[in-house]
């Protein structure tokens, strides 16, 4: 019988399906459909540093003698929108999914300084959460910022939020660092667990009409794997943590592509999305087909074997690549 689980931050998952952080995880019913259609593991929506950092400035609003004191500083704060559940909410609401399903359930942390709002990470872990992912969601725009500054920031946090808990920790990052191995091995180093490659900037949209900027949401497609891919592709067995690929994972071709490059999870959203929460049965059947068509009886059977390591074939990951690519048009 063909083996489909794996290991991710050392927890037992029945496959290397993974609903990665978005709005399916916000009612608990949803959950349990994931939970049936097979999914191994739900990471739950963020909670950002701002929802928590806003609450806490409206509670020392309303406690202050000087009723305007923090008026302008709350108007810096962002819409949060649609992910206005307040933080005591959604620690609730991480207890409420332990409850409901058996399959882990992982936290998300969404923030890039050190600060107060970290201590929500021992309560994520106090509700039950088998693991926490902190999403270094950040985009530099002060000339004066340097990529040093930036990157001791995202360290220093990650030191901090594993200070506060003794669950595994996986770090979710942007593609845009300097030299993605070093700055990966200084994460290990400063303890996290997994690295989750990567995280997907929405880049804002022009109204011509109303001369506004505004928001805009596209769902990934199967093309988006092939960055988070190399990258896997490259740190396994170089960096000594578990690796999440997201962005782009669609068809069961995707997820064994995700595994022999070395990840232990491949986490999808807009498939779900777009197909609805039973596709990810489908995922998996047409998953399970591939592996019995082409003789392999298990998923750790497959881990990693096209990574740069396993394959001796450096330049196809370097820049001998893109000149190759471009070669061949």
């Amino acid at each position: 019988m063909t083996d489909l689980s794996t290991h991710y931050l050392g927890i037992p998952l029945k496959n290397p399906l993974v609903a990665s952080a978005s709005p399916l995880s916000e009612k608990v019913e949803t959950v349990r459909q994931l939970e049936e259609a097979g999914v191994s593991a739900v990471v739950v929506y963020s909670l950002f540093e701002e929802q928590i950092v806003k609450e806490s400035l409206e509670l020392d609003h309303f406690l202050s003698r000087d009723t305007e004191s923090f008026a302008e500083a709350l108007t810096h704060l962002p819409d949060i929108g649609k992910y206005s559940l307040g933080p005591e909410k959604y620690v609730e609401h991480i207890g409420q999914l332990k409850g409901a399903v058996d399959i882990p359930i992982i936290g998300s942390l969404n923030g890039v300084s050190s600060g107060g709002w970290i201590d929500y990470a021992q309560k994520i872990q106090a509700a039950g959460a088998d693991a926490l992912e902190l999403n270094l969601y950040y985009l530099p725009t002060d000339t004066a910022l340097s990529g040093e500054a930036v990157e001791e920031a995202y360290l220093t946090t990650v030191k901090d939020v594993r200070a506060k808990i003794s669950i595994p920790l996986a770090v979710k990052l942007s593609p845009f660092i300097t030299s993605i191995p070093n700055f990966a091995q200084k994460l290990a180093d400063a303890g996290a667990d997994g690295l989750v490659l990567f995280n997907r900037f929405y880049q804002p949209d022009f109204d011509l009409e109303e001369l506004e900027v505004v928001p805009d949401l596209v769902l990934s497609a199967s093309h988006e794997l092939l960055l988070p891919l190399r990258w896997i592709a490259i740190l396994h067995g170089r960096v000594p943590v578990d690796f999440a690929l997201t962005s782009g994972v669609h068809t069961a071709e995707d997820v064994l592509k995700a595994v022999m490059a070395g990840a232990k999870a491949a986490m999808t959203t807009s498939a779900l999305l777009k197909n609805g929460v039973d596709y990810a049965a489908r995922l998996l059947d047409d998953l399970a087909a591939w592996m019995v068509e082409h003789e392999y009886e298990s998923i750790q059977q497959m881990q990693g074997s096209l990574s740069q390591e396993a394959s001796g074939n450096e330049a196809a990951f370097e820049r001998a690549n893109y000149m190759k690519v471009l070669g061949s048009y």
